[in-house]
């Protein structure tokens, strides 16, 4: 298909079909990329339990940097998308170098981090009440340090993802995300365990593995964006920076960031009410292994996000407001269908989930990590519906530039609502077991406003559409 052809599909082609083309190959690679953020905690978890837990306290500061990248690469595609519907070319590859200077710059944040501030980061969390406590901040410190001082690869990868994302070509972009994510699956073992002749070299071996990756799916990305995706194949000449699309790029971003780093900020905090518990190391092991696992789930359902971006992007820089509603009503069904199936999941079997983690070596630990996992695993579950129709919801936002709304709804969920119910239930019944129904009451209050936000999102923006001319998108 050429790309010009590609283009136009996002504008004619039946939703129903769209929908999953667009979106498949993305879902694809975000199970892989969930497959092999399970075999990391696997190998790491198999290797010393203690590590399991290291990499767990330090995984917060890690989502910062993932946030970062992947917030800013959010408001590089709607901004590149909406340009391509509105039939500016020209305009879309000048975002797109702007675009790459943001995410470059984001990089050298967290490159400085590593380089001077991880050990004092895991100091900060890491509690003396923890058993193994020195051995958990010599662990954890390493595996931050390497992450953050080799992660430009990240945010390149993110980058070119997003420019094959935004004209459709998601085929070429699961091509980017899975080599990347295979070449990790592949190393975890060898540097972790030291097979092949490597050294034994455990959570900082994982670490390794982790930024090799990202670096080698950065350059296939790079090779896939220059040779198959013509209409925003860089070329030096169209470089310029400009303060109009670092500025769009930003307005959508932004938000995008602050929800993705309000997730650390959630799981920080959380780390600190389990930490409270007499059982909190197989507490944080439970919340470390939820993550993981959830990711199984909402994986697929953020690939379905980002590739419906790109198409109510399209169609809204077009001005076709039926396809941006018909665009909603099939992304809602595929994103309650996965999450439905999400929930039967780990409410039938969680303690079969849970066994993934388990190690011979801290019996004891394995033990009460189950028993507080089956309960984790069925109560947080139950919000997996109002999560599916939240996020599409957000995505909708974005794509329409008012990622401001999205942003407000996951401040809302995982902030003003989340933590202090946490907080509050374990403090009213000091039980480990039901500080975890604040994930369903945050979900909920986050749906109602989500739902609000729509409204008005659909009043002022969608349902007038089709009575204007599209002109050029800021």
């Amino acid at each position: 298909m050429q790309q010009n052809d590609r283009s136009r599909m996002l504008g004619e082609m039946p939703m129903g079909k769209l929908v999953p083309k667009v979106s498949m190959p993305i879902m694809v690679s975000m199970l892989v990329q969930a497959l092999y953020n399970v075999v990391d905690s696997i190998f790491v978890s198999r290797f010393d339990p203690n590590g399991l837990t290291a990499v767990s306290l330090a995984m917060p500061f890690q989502m910062l940097m993932i946030a970062l990248s992947t917030g800013m690469g959010t408001g590089i595609n709607s901004l590149v998308s909406r340009r391509l519907g509105g039939g500016d070319p020209n305009g879309a590859r000048r975002a797109s170098w702007n675009g790459l200077l943001i995410e470059v710059l984001g990089s050298l944040l967290f490159v400085l981090g590593g380089l001077f501030a991880a050990g004092a980061v895991m100091r900060s969390v890491v509690s003396p009440n923890l058993a193994n406590a020195d051995r958990i901040l010599s662990m954890g410190t390493d595996y931050l340090s390497i992450v953050t001082m080799f992660s430009s690869g990240l945010f390149v990868a993110i980058f070119f993802e997003r420019m094959l994302q935004s004209t459709g070509n998601t085929p070429a972009s699961m091509l980017s995300q899975l080599s990347g994510a295979l070449t990790n699956i592949i190393l975890d073992p060898i540097m972790i365990f030291g097979y092949l002749g490597f050294p034994q070299m455990g959570v900082s071996g994982a670490a390794i593995a982790t930024v090799v990756g990202q670096w080698v799916s950065a350059v296939v990305g790079l090779i896939l964006n220059q040779k198959k995706n013509p209409e925003l194949r860089l070329n030096r000449k169209d470089f310029r920076i400009n303060r109009g699309d670092l500025s769009a790029i930003v307005a959508v971003g932004f938000p995008s960031t602050v929800m993705a780093s309000i997730g650390s900020v959630m799981n920080i905090g959380m780390n600190g009410i389990l930490s409270g518990f007499a059982e909190s190391n197989a507490a944080l092991n439970v919340l470390a292994v939820y993550f993981k696992l959830q990711s199984f789930i909402f994986m697929p359902v953020f690939g379905l996000s980002n590739g419906i971006i790109a198409i109510i992007g399209y169609n809204f820089g077009a001005h076709n407001r039926q396809r941006v509603y018909q665009c909603i009503r099939v992304a809602l069904i595929w994103a309650c269908s996965i999450m439905l199936v999400g929930m039967l999941v780990f409410l039938i079997f969680p303690a079969q989930l849970m066994a993934i983690f388990e190690s011979e070596a801290e019996s004891e630990l394995t033990a009460r990590m189950t028993e507080i996992g089956v309960v984790a695993m069925r109560t947080i579950s139950l919000s997996f519906l109002f999560a599916a129709v939240g996020i599409t919801l957000s995505t909708v936002f974005q794509a329409v530039g008012r990622g401001s709304y999205s942003m407000i709804v996951s401040i809302c969920r995982q902030l003003v609502v989340l933590l202090p119910v946490a907080w509050l239930i374990a403090r009213l019944t000091g039980s480990v077991y039901a500080v975890w129904w604040c994930f369903p009451i945050a979900e909920a209050v986050a749906l109602v406003l989500c739902l609000a936000f729509y409204r008005k999102c659909d009043q002022k923006l969608l349902a007038t559409l089709d009575q204007k001319t599209p002109a050029a998108v800021e």
